[in-house]
């Protein structure tokens, strides 16, 4: 079985972790990948998760999905040289990749946007039109192999939608 992966950083938004962390856990394995292994990061709000792996040391090949929850941690996320090549190269296998609210800051940082359509939180909009994306105002946008949605009341469609995608991805 293929693992799904959750992206951690510091400053993470907690529902957008915890929710689909624990949709995901009901049918998948799930990894919570981080800048470094076994390391503890802290929600907005002071909530504690640990990370399963280093981002470098993830098999593209293992994974069958990711998750980019949103929060401030897609900043620190993009920071992540390696992490950056991880969605990359993701992207080029055509593994199912969700972003929620700013997690679509990673995608903008590590993929061509270049005609997608893409949706967040609106305070980065202009990014992602910048970065080449066609921005929509919807709930929940799927572009080739991209999820994406706007904030976390958007999460039980966007999770159905990543759900339904994952089994035929």
């Amino acid at each position: 079985m293929k693992k799904i992966g959750i992206l951690i950083e510091n400053q993470f938004d907690e529902q957008e972790l915890i929710y689909p962390y624990h949709r995901l856990r009901e049918n998948f394995e799930v990894i919570l990948i981080g800048s470094k292994a076994d390391t503890e990061y802290t929600s907005k709000s002071g909530l504690k998760f640990r990370s399963d792996i280093a981002s470098s040391d993830v098999n593209p090949k293992e994974i069958g999905g990711l998750i980019i929850p949103g929060g401030f941690s897609p900043d620190y996320m993009r920071r992540c040289d390696a992490t950056i090549a991880l969605v990359k190269k993701l992207n080029e296998q055509n593994t199912l990749i969700g972003a929620i609210c700013h997690g679509p800051w990673v995608l903008a940082s590590a993929i061509d946007l270049k005609d997608l359509d893409i949706t967040s939180f609106y305070s980065i909009k202009d990014d992602l039109i910048n970065a080449g994306a066609n921005w929509i105002d919807k709930e929940v946008v799927r572009s080739q192999n991209i999820i994406t949605a706007r904030t976390p009341k958007d999460l039980p469609k966007f999770m159905l939608k990543f759900l339904s995608a994952i089994n035929f991805v």
